[in-house]
């Protein structure tokens, strides 16, 4: 994944829900039914990959 493909612009829906785009769910691996670890920072909500055994 390039430095300019980094950045995607998602919008909120009604019930407070993102989409994580296509492209960084490939790139993380991330698959459906998956969790990840979703941290607040001062201005800005860090997703992270998590392995739940």
């Amino acid at each position: 994944m390039s430095v300019n493909e980094n950045e995607v612009l998602v919008k909120i829906t009604s019930a407070g829900t993102i989409s994580i785009p296509k492209q960084f769910r490939k790139y993380m691996d991330i698959q459906k039914g998956e969790y990840v670890k979703v941290i607040l920072g001062k201005d800005r909500l860090l997703v992270r990959k998590v392995t739940i055994s």
